[in-house]
């Protein structure tokens, strides 16, 4: 069951485009990691974001070879 604190957040953080969603990750994580504590459910925050992140990462097709004529 999500956290009534946390889903309004992570529902907005949904809709970002991958770069953006990235960076606001990574800002976050970085923020963690040299003040701990200091967001309050960063944890939880990261996690459901690198969810996010993963879900949106799309692998890029290969663009096609032109046809060969005879």
């Amino acid at each position: 069951m999500p956290s009534p604190l946390t889903a309004p957040l992570l529902g907005f953080l949904g809709r970002l485009s991958f770069p953006r969603l990235f960076m606001v990750t990574a800002a976050l994580f970085l923020i963690d990691l040299v003040v701990p504590d200091l967001v309050p459910l960063a944890d939880e925050l990261l996690l459901g974001m690198g969810t996010l992140l993963l879900a949106s990462w799309k692998k890029r097709k290969e663009p096609l070879s032109p046809p060969q004529q005879r």
